[in-house]
């Protein structure tokens, strides 16, 4: 599925800051021709998901602002396959030309990585970054003909998850609450995206769904499922009346360890990357682009009418989290979270 936007406004180049990466200090000429390569381009804005969803949403919502900054044709592009994870493969190893970029749900990215999936061939510290968009909690939703109300309730119940891949966030995290609560629960894979996992619960060929704060809070507000916990130290301010799993359970160390480690990948949030190895002048320009566009004020208002939250970190912050999170895991932790996450490689 492909949309273009296309706009003719001259990008306007500041500094990035000494803290990128790649900072843009190399120079006016730099920057002006990292410019003049952009001016009239075609930029592919990647989503690993299918169209409908909340990464594929907020891609199309940031499209035109970023087309806007680089005074470029922006088309979106979904490719599908294993919950992102085979688009993400695409990207580390594309022509570095500057002119393809990814919205990547971080959190399982990296998890993907920690486990050493077959099918993952990026690195997340060695992708170029160009920012954060934002990171949100998760929260725990259910169909409306569901009689679980609490998480106490599903105790007694058998519940079917929907999930893209087995680590595409919906169904790792389902996994991991599941083992954490000490839960029945079945994990149906191979849906395209949370908008299709939505559906099937609305359908009531699948009872909960674990999902971004800012897709929950779609779907509750538009009476489509009901909040049952957010899965986060902290209350989702989309869903504040709507408590956490520490609040509504009292939890044995065991189940908070895992709550606990899921909760440490998330703050990786949604990310933008490109191909390693793109030339200095347009990866500057890139993250420039990225800069301009998601701090933007008319795009954060957009983002706030709509549930999506805008909230801008620079590159760095990404790669840090990335390295963050991939170095703190021991053999034997990721041993322990290989045979819950991918428990069909037991």
């Amino acid at each position: 599925m492909l949309k273009a936007v296309r706009f003719g406004f001259a990008a306007t180049l500041a500094l990035a800051g000494a803290s990128l990466a790649t900072p843009m200090a190399a120079g006016p000429a730099i920057a002006q021709d990292g410019a003049a390569f952009y001016k009239g381009k075609t930029v592919r804005f990647v989503v690993g998901v299918g169209v409908g969803g909340g990464f594929d949403a907020y891609a199309r919502m940031i499209a035109p602002y970023l087309g806007k900054a680089l005074d470029a044709t922006i088309v979106v592009e979904n490719q599908l396959g294993a919950g992102g994870l085979v688009a993400l493969n695409r990207i580390s190893t594309a022509q570095p030309d500057g002119l393809s970029l990814m919205i990547v749900n971080g959190t399982p990215a990296a998890l993907g990585q920690l486990l050493d999936q077959q099918n993952v061939r990026y690195d997340l510290t060695k992708l170029e970054h160009l920012g954060v968009i934002a990171a949100y909690p998760w929260v725990w939703l259910v169909g409306n003909h569901s009689p679980v109300k609490t998480p106490a309730d599903a105790q007694t119940a058998k519940l079917r998850w929907g999930g893209v891949g087995p680590t595409d966030g919906p169904a790792d995290g389902a996994r991991i609450t599941c083992h954490a609560l000490k839960l029945n629960c079945q994990i149906v894979l191979g849906y395209k995206g949370s908008a299709d996992i939505a559906l099937a619960m609305e359908r009531g060929e699948m009872d909960a769904m674990y999902i971004s704060d800012s897709s929950a809070a779609q779907y509750v507000k538009g009476g489509q499922a009901r909040a049952v916990a957010a899965m986060g130290a902290k209350r989702s301010a989309l869903l504040p009346d709507t408590p956490t799993i520490f609040e509504a359970m009292k939890l044995d160390d065991e189940a908070r360890w895992w709550l606990e480690f899921r909760m440490s990948i998330n703050d990786l949030g949604r990310i933008l990357v490109t191909t390693p190895g793109v030339p200095a002048d347009r990866l500057a320009v890139l993250r420039e682009g990225v800069r301009q566009a998601l701090t933007d004020p008319q795009l954060i208002a957009e983002g706030a009418k709509t549930q999506r939250l805008v909230d801008f970190q620079p590159p760095e912050v990404a790669r840090d989290l990335a390295t963050k999170a991939l170095g703190q895991a021991t053999p034997e932790m990721r041993e322990r979270v290989r045979k819950i996450v991918l428990p069909e490689e037991k």
